[in-house]
């Protein structure tokens, strides 16, 4: 018979909890157990925590994100503790309870699973329960709903204090399950894994039981005709007209990700009447308002508003908000606060459209939204039973700048050199556009791969990851319609765009006499007009966002050296070489940089060699088509063979921060040929 260990036991549970969103948040609420394990250095048995670490996410969670205490060094904590003006200290004095080496950094909710006299202990944040957590009359509630199986606790910030009094509540009511933290979650426990996961759910579900029978049928008042929702297909295309707008918006004080929710109960909150009211008293679980900040800007239009109007009062708006944010900055602040993080909203709410989410990339983006929606959930509930009192501005800002969560910030990693960007390349399924598209999601950047086949795009997109990473979307670059098209997709996937490449291109090699007027027309439709029509399309979003940005053009060593039988080809090339001067200057006044890049023989991946261009060449210079790759880096100066990861390579470089400062410039990629020095 095998016997499951103690960390093992934990992580099922907490993965079965996280995976639910009835019951928490993404990288919501913590999970504990306590047990003996040996200590290697007496060989006696130890009482051990084990506890989620410091920002780690139940559903994902592994061994490695579990902090490992003594439990008897810890619970001596209660000792030498010095006040609850003082608690933060503890969260250092934990760092003095470790077991062993390795795993997460100790999370302030630590001394309510340690201090607690359980042997498994859960603090979630289900919207059912925060409902009662949130309501005016939650503590009148809670006795109703639970009888005395569960404890009410006013509101006090996470923390050793909050630790000690939930400890005693265990202790002044032995037949309690667990308690709803007002303002905040809920905590339960039991002597096993399965009693304490038992226990919460029965919390969980009796809670939503609750406000299924005794819930308003409308909490949100009637529905306001104007305000309800836009159909599908205007309600698209109007997120996609004013994303750039509310994406510059977000990121007035720092460059931000987007995310857009059309989800049915976002807009079914913004169609009502108590939504302006609501909105403006902001969120309430600390786990809301630190990625949703205190509260959303609300779009105070009509569903029918033109998008004219809209952008117009979104940019008064957001005056407003910034003058409103900073005054509560400066309201609440003390002498040894954190400086102020920005004032730009992280939630923005338009009636008949959705919600914009913002964050440091996608996945933070979409997950603010996730959180923003529980937070209408959760006003939802309360509102159905009572009404909704989030805890007071006073107590929000103690959480955002925490001392502790100004810590936490500062742990984050450095970003990577595109992180926040987002890119948009064309012929990106295969070749040198794959290529740029992989390196610079590496570097950081949200790709959009846009290719003439939907299936390469999409398989290419699913190489470097989720779709908070990358995404494939098809487009003809000769149709503007459709260029459009797949514009609004990166748009209404990401909310912007900030580095075009324009790589898409087909090449036949022919001598002037056998070049047609079709081969003419093919090749400078796909590659001039092509890259005219993104360009064009791109600049309105790039000069609507208001955040600068980069174009780049994938043009060839041909467009300055003459070479034989590939008129159309390198004249096409000289179009896009031009079109980079010509852009750079009138797009510079936006911060727009206009480059381009000068690949030559790249033979190893590409979708051009491979469709006949490589055969033709390798019959111009008399050799076997396999040795063309060889014979292109012998004529060059550093014999080496180009590789579409070197053209990637330049394009990351003149795109990234290192080149900030430059615009309208050709870079060679092509181990140098002399005749094709620029002059």
């Amino acid at each position: 018979m095998t016997t499951t260990s103690t960390p093992a036991e934990l992580i099922a549970r907490s993965n079965r909890l996280g995976s639910d969103p009835k019951v928490t948040n993404y990288a919501g609420g913590n999970t504990s157990a306590k047990g003996t394990a040996t200590d290697p250095v007496t060989g006696e048995p130890v009482e051990l925590l084990w506890v989620k670490g410091s920002g780690g996410d139940l559903g994902t969670l592994t061994e490695k994100g579990l902090a490992v205490l003594r439990l008897d060094r810890m619970r001596a904590l209660v000792d030498v503790y010095p006040g609850v003006e003082r608690e933060d200290e503890m969260v250092a004095a934990f760092d003095y309870c470790l077991f062993g080496t390795g795993g997460a950094a100790p999370s302030i909710d630590t001394a309510m699973h340690g201090l607690v006299d359980a042997a498994h202990v859960d603090h979630l944040h289900p919207d059912s329960g925060i409902a009662f957590a949130t309501a005016k009359d939650g503590e009148k509630l809670t006795k109703q709903a639970f009888g005395d199986k569960v404890v009410w606790v006013p509101w006090r910030r996470p923390g050793f204090q909050l630790g000690l009094d939930i400890a005693a509540i265990k202790r002044e009511n032995p037949q309690a399950i667990g308690c709803i933290l007002g303002g905040h979650g809920i905590t339960a426990w039991g002597d096993t894994s399965n009693e304490a996961e038992k226990n919460s759910l029965w919390i969980i579900e009796t809670a939503q039981a609750y406000l299924d029978e005794h819930g308003a049928k409308h909490p949100f008042g009637a529905t306001v005709e104007q305000n309800a929702s836009l159909p599908d297909a205007d309600r698209r295309d109007k997120a996609a007209a004013l994303f750039p707008t509310i994406r510059g918006i977000a990121s007035h004080d720092k460059p931000m990700v987007g995310h857009f929710s059309d989800d049915p109960r976002v807009l079914d909150f913004l169609a009502s009447e108590k939504a302006p009211a609501l909105a403006a008293l902001g969120t309430s679980c600390p786990d809301h308002f630190l990625r949703t900040k205190v509260k959303p800007l609300l779009l105070d239009l009509p569903a029918d508003a033109s998008v004219e109007e809209s952008i117009a009062r979104l940019n008064e708006l957001h005056e407003v908000y910034r003058a409103d944010y900073t005054a509560y900055y400066d309201a609440h602040k003390t002498a040894d606060s954190p400086a102020m993080r920005g004032a730009d909203p992280a939630i923005v709410l338009v009636p008949g459209v959705g919600m914009f989410s913002f964050g440091a990339n996608k996945q933070t983006a979409r997950v603010a939204g996730e959180f923003y929606l529980n937070a209408i959930n959760v006003m939802r509930g309360a509102e159905s039973i009572s009404s909704y009192t989030p805890i007071s501005d006073a107590e929000k800002f103690r959480i955002e700048y925490w001392a502790l969560e100004e810590a936490k910030l500062q742990r984050m990693p450095k970003s990577k050199s595109h992180a926040t960007r987002v890119a948009f390349v064309t012929g990106a399924a295969s070749g040198i556009g794959k290529a740029i598209a992989t390196r610079l999601a590496a570097d950081g950047a949200c790709v959009v791969i846009a290719d003439l086949d939907l299936a390469k795009a999409q398989a290419a997109a699913a190489e470097l990851g989720s779709t908070d990473v990358a995404i494939g979307v098809q487009v003809d670059v000769t149709d503007s319609a459709q260029v459009e098209r797949a514009l609004d997709e990166a748009i209404l996937a990401f909310g912007g765009v900030d580095l075009v490449v324009n790589n898409a291109g087909v090449s036949l090699s022919k001598p002037l006499l056998e070049t047609t007027e079709q081969d003419w027309d093919l090749q400078h439709d796909i590659m001039a007009k092509g890259s005219f029509l993104v360009s064009k399309a791109a600049a309105r979003v790039l000069i609507e966002q208001g955040l600068g940005g980069d174009i780049v053009y994938i043009a060839s060593k041909n467009s300055v050296f003459a070479g034989p039988n590939n008129i159309a080809y390198s004249a096409t090339k000289a179009d896009q070489a031009h079109q980079v001067r010509l852009l750079a200057v009138e797009l510079g006044e936006h911060g727009v940089r206009v480059n381009g890049i000068n690949p030559d023989g790249v033979v190893r991946g590409s979708g051009i060699f491979a469709s006949g261009w490589g055969a033709n060449r390798a019959k111009t210079y008399g050799i076997e088509e396999e040795k063309l790759g060889e014979f292109y880096a012998q004529r060059t100066i550093l014999k080496r063979e180009v590789l579409p990861e070197n053209v990637a390579n330049a394009v990351a470089a003149i795109t990234g921060p290192d080149f900030s400062h430059t615009t309208g410039l050709h870079i060679p990629v092509d181990a140098g040929v002399a005749a094709a020095f620029l002059r």
